[in-house]
């Protein structure tokens, strides 16, 4: 590799902006890359604008993410049987401790019907699901679809949780990712979604300019994204840390609440409460950029399966 520092000296005498590479976890899926026009609701040109120093949001305040971890467990033939774990749960703030509040686990048996079959009496402490069966057998394929699946069974545990904890207790409740895949959630008054992927970006041209070298503690207009989930939200881009020097993405996230006018009203001081929230640089995560300290702490109690109790920024 050549000399990077200079030659970004050199990038730099050209008129470009020189990078270090995409941050982990910014990109999303690659197969779901592309630009989808967002409708502007709060101004009638995308515009950025500091939001304030941070600050803490009062009251109760609950957390809400998810892991997934699969492997292929077994062949039958050349047919794969993948085997997978999902978890969710909700770490609820009170008093500036977070402890659990919701918790729920699944093993997963995956694989084409009759690779189930087989194994059903050795895994009867997990969830059979088959993947389709209707093209011929390519293990290649069979992983790509398990995999979705295992992505769709923790994102139906998330939504599960995320609309019993706001059914059932009175704090707002901040969710790692979007919104839109539920409607309690993309319609509550207590929900703000934080998303760090961005396979799918809102504007193009000199927006998509505008948007993706937002400066720190800034945030876009509000804007209503064109997507295909299920519920409508609104959104807004938010620069947790300076990327200048790293990644245009660095530091960048999606914050999405439910499309009310009050959302509008919200969206400065819902912008300096996450820019609080923000996790510590010591955070031994290669996405720390992007994360919140209680989203954090909710995915290292999923996996180390532990109940630390953590004081809030």
């Amino acid at each position: 590799m050549p000399d990077l520092t200079a030659l970004g000296r050199a990038l730099a005498a050209a008129g470009l902006t020189p990078a270090r590479g995409l941050p982990d976890a910014s990109e999303g899926r690659a197969e779901e890359a592309a630009v989808r026009p967002a409708r502007l609701v709060e101004h009638p040109a995308l515009e950025t604008r500091a939001v304030g120093p941070a600050e803490p949001w009062p009251g109760v305040v609950a957390f809400l993410d998810g892991v997934q971890r699969h492997a292929v467990a077994a062949y039958a033939g050349s047919a794969p049987l993948i085997l997978a774990e999902v978890a969710a749960g909700v770490r609820e703030r009170r008093e500036r401790v977070l402890r659990t509040a919701q918790v729920r686990r699944r093993r997963l048996a995956l694989g084409r019907p009759a690779v189930l079959e087989i194994a059903a009496a050795a895994l009867p402490d997990h969830d059979p699901v088959p993947i389709p069966a209707e093209e011929p057998l390519h293990p290649v394929r069979d992983l790509v679809a398990a995999r979705r699946a295992v992505d769709q069974a923790r994102g139906a545990l998330e939504v599960e949780l995320g609309e019993r904890y706001l059914r059932d207790a009175p704090g707002w409740l901040v969710v790692d990712g979007s919104l839109s895949e539920s409607p309690a959630l993309a319609s509550s008054p207590r929900a703000l979604g934080v998303a760090k992927s961005h396979a799918t970006l809102p504007f193009e041209g000199g927006d998509l300019d505008r948007y993706l070298r937002l400066p720190a503690g800034h945030r876009t207009s509000v804007f209503a994204p064109a997507s295909r989930s299920v519920a409508p939200v609104y959104g807004w881009a938010l620069r947790l840390w300076p990327w200048e020097g790293r990644d245009l993405l660095h530091g960048l996230v999606r914050v999405e609440a439910a499309p009310t006018e009050e959302t509008l009203g919200l969206a400065d001081r819902l912008s300096r409460w996450i820019l609080r929230e923000r996790a510590p640089l010591s955070t031994p995560d290669p996405r720390w950029d992007r994360l919140l300290y209680g989203i954090h702490d909710v995915e290292v109690f999923l996996r180390v399966g532990r109940q630390p109790v953590m004081i809030s920024p």
